[in-house]
């Protein structure tokens, strides 16, 4: 089987869901072909595969820790022309895949129908809608155009992959809003994590250790800046700073000696093994990732970001970690890392997501369902 792997660039969650099922299909003797850009693509070559370059597709912008959609949607239009389409097409027509799965890249999808190509969509992002409400007038009316093209992409893909638990435990349960008729493609494959648990030998950290991987846009920078200072008041708790391609950690003065820079790094998995707790934004990949290695979350979602807040809400009404806000002072924070970490009861409901994450083995299972549905000829 040929696959065809798109991905979208804004949030390396998408990417890291993509490695993990390309690795899973390449251990299976299948043929996979990565299409990427920007941040992502770099970080597929980093990880050894071979990518080819695909045009942008969506631009989130921000400022200050608060997501701006009307100049999210002027970026993203910026980034749309027929020629960039036309690119797509020839890549298919090149490849020649079997399938392609599109993680979160729409005009991936609308390539792949137009060359009748059998296309699976791969999201947790299901109510685009609540981004444009309580919006000006155009921003009200561009929500609309794109809700109906949602809905169009939804309603024609083949089938509609979600990177969750399945309910009661998925964490983007906030973030659904399908007719009934669309509901029947929905398939939850469980998380789709690079590695299990078992198969991650563990970093060598002093405990207890918190892991920050706030860092991937510069707007998140207070925040970054707040866990430091939080650091620094309590010298007992020890922190690693994965601090993403965004942030530049030579910027920092005075470093206390309870915390470690490990600038970005492709393989966070060993650093999740190692540690007690994640301090992470509201991305749906990262605290997936957290949550499949067993380790609470602190989640500061982005300010206006409805997705990230929504995660964010059920991780602490599921009492897997707590959402933050972005304006949230160093005293507090430190308030709150004690406050999981003295509590055993937020260690023994993310162990037993590690444990389902597990029994799930969501790469295996998407594969398993591709390939049986190729078999039976992607009929609907």
């Amino acid at each position: 089987m040929k696959v065809l792997l798109f991905m979208c660039g804004e949030g390396l969650g998408h990417t890291s869901r993509c490695l993990a099922l390309g690795k899973e299909f390449l251990t299976a003797r299948h043929e996979v072909y990565f299409g990427a850009y920007g941040y992502s693509k770099k970080l597929v070559e980093k990880t050894g595969y071979k990518v080819y370059d695909i045009p942008p597709e969506m631009k989130l912008v921000g400022e200050s820790g608060i997501f701006d959609i009307k100049k999210s949607i002027k970026e993203t239009l910026k980034n749309t022309s027929p020629s960039k389409f036309r690119k797509l097409l020839r890549l298919i027509e090149e490849l020649k895949p079997d399938i392609v799965l599109s993680d979160g890249y729409y005009t991936g999808i609308l390539a792949a129908q137009t060359k009748k190509t059998p296309v699976y969509f791969i999201g947790h992002q299901f109510n685009m809608v609540e981004f444009f409400q309580k919006q000006d007038f155009l921003v009200t009316v561009a929500g609309k155009l794109i809700k109906s093209f949602y809905n169009y992409i939804f309603r024609s893909v083949d089938g509609i992959i979600v990177p969750d638990f399945p309910p009661p435990y998925s964490i983007n349960r906030k973030n659904f809003n399908f007719k009934k008729s669309i509901n029947r493609t929905i398939f939850f494959s469980g998380p789709l994590i690079r590695y299990k648990y078992s198969e991650v030998e563990s970093k060598t950290l002093q405990h207890p250790n918190v892991l920050s991987t706030v860092g991937a846009f510069g707007y998140r920078a207070t925040i970054f800046r707040n866990v430091l200072e939080a650091a620094k008041m309590d010298q007992s708790i020890y922190y690693t700073f994965i601090s993403g391609p965004g942030i530049d950690p030579n910027q920092f003065s005075k470093i206390p000696e309870n915390v470690e820079f490990t600038g970005f790094t492709e393989n966070p998995f060993p650093y999740y093994k190692g540690s007690d707790l994640v301090i992470t934004a509201g991305g749906h990949g990262t605290i997936l990732e957290s949550l499949s290695f067993g380790l609470p979350v602190l989640s500061f979602p982005d300010k206006k970001h409805i997705e990230q807040e929504n995660n964010a809400t059920v991780l602490e009404e599921e009492g897997y970690g707590k959402k933050m806000s972005y304006l949230a002072e160093p005293e507090t924070i430190l308030a709150c890392i004690r406050g999981i970490l003295e509590k055993e009861e937020y260690c023994q409901k993310t162990r037993k997501l590690r444990e389902l994450a597990e029994e799930l083995d969501g790469p295996a299972t998407v594969r398993i369902f591709l390939e049986e549905r190729l078999k039976e000829g992607l009929v609907k």
